[in-house]
């Protein structure tokens, strides 16, 4: 089963202190081009990003961001004893100035020192990046997973494109046949018809005439253009039951589809095969557009 290369997924999660929110999208590409905005201050987090997502596409621009948020409240407190201690002592040092000058000061209590700047600390849960990195790329899987799966189904969509341009194109092969069947009588009795006019009114020597006419005939058939043509509708149908990335061999593929729908128009020297060859050339022109889409 084909694989679209357009895809879009996104998801959340988080882990004390921090919460996170992915964002995965991709578009047609000759490659693969991987654009990642991760934060670069966890360790190995891209590297490992990139390693996942180059084991699971073929081709696309992919682009992968991750907005990540730290809940700085979400901390232990901690008493910070050298900045209680200087407190400490300059309410002591204020105390004693104030009962040098006869002043009677309200006593202080533990809510009045806890709240001195610098006394009390936050410090983070976990400043480690290494556990993080490892939690982020474990959540990424199934953000990973949800963009597999939708661009699997858009290749479904794009398999049964695909399949009915494919049958289309042998029709027309077939049809392109039929008219070639048609236009060998017509052009048996226009080259002989040319043959007497040509006898009657010059000298010219026979031989040379029919071997004129038998270079023409040969010039004008278009049984190896068929061959090919029929040959490519197998690889096609071939490469659309294969599961993988084929959009290459689909998009060169086309471009043999389209040069001998072009070398059978220029052959063809009947209305109805100039006909057949049209419309094999906008059919293979629409089915080459949606070619683009595969992985």
């Amino acid at each position: 089963m084909i694989r679209s290369m357009t895809g879009f997924a996104s998801g959340t999660g988080e882990r004390a202190p921090f919460s996170w929110a992915w964002e995965l999208r991709s578009v047609n590409a000759k490659g693969l081009d991987l654009r990642l905005r991760v934060p670069d201050w966890i360790e190995g987090l891209e590297t490992a990003l990139r390693g996942v997502l180059g084991k699971s596409l073929g081709r696309g621009s992919v682009t992968l961001s991750l907005r990540l948020s730290r809940d700085d409240t979400a901390g232990t407190l901690t008493l910070n004893e050298s900045a209680l201690e200087a407190a400490l002592e300059a309410m002591k040092q204020i105390e004693d100035r104030a009962i040098a000058a006869g002043l009677s000061l309200t006593p202080a209590n533990a809510a009045d020192l806890l709240g001195l700047r610098g006394v009390v600390e936050t410090r983070s849960a976990d400043d480690d990046t290494t556990a993080l990195q490892k939690t982020l790329v474990a959540d990424f899987q199934t953000v990973l997973a949800k963009f597999l799966d939708m661009r699997a189904s858009e290749g479904r969509a794009l398999q049964d494109i695909l399949t009915r341009q494919t049958d289309q194109i042998a029709a027309l092969v077939q049809a392109a046949h039929t008219a070639v069947v048609t236009r060998k009588d017509d052009m048996d009795r226009s080259l002989r018809a040319a043959l007497e006019r040509v006898l009657t009114h010059t000298d010219a020597d026979e031989q040379r005439i029919a071997q004129e006419l038998a270079m023409i005939a040969v010039k004008s058939d278009v049984t190896e253009e068929l061959d090919r043509l029929t040959a490519h509708i197998d690889a096609a149908r071939e490469l659309l039951a294969q599961t993988g990335p084929v959009g290459r061999k689909l998009d060169f593929l086309m471009q043999e589809f389209n040069r001998e729908a072009n070398t059978l128009c220029s052959k063809s020297q009947n209305t109805d095969l100039t006909r057949v060859g049209l419309e094999l050339k906008t059919v293979i022109d629409q089915m080459r557009e949606q070619v683009q889409n595969v992985e």
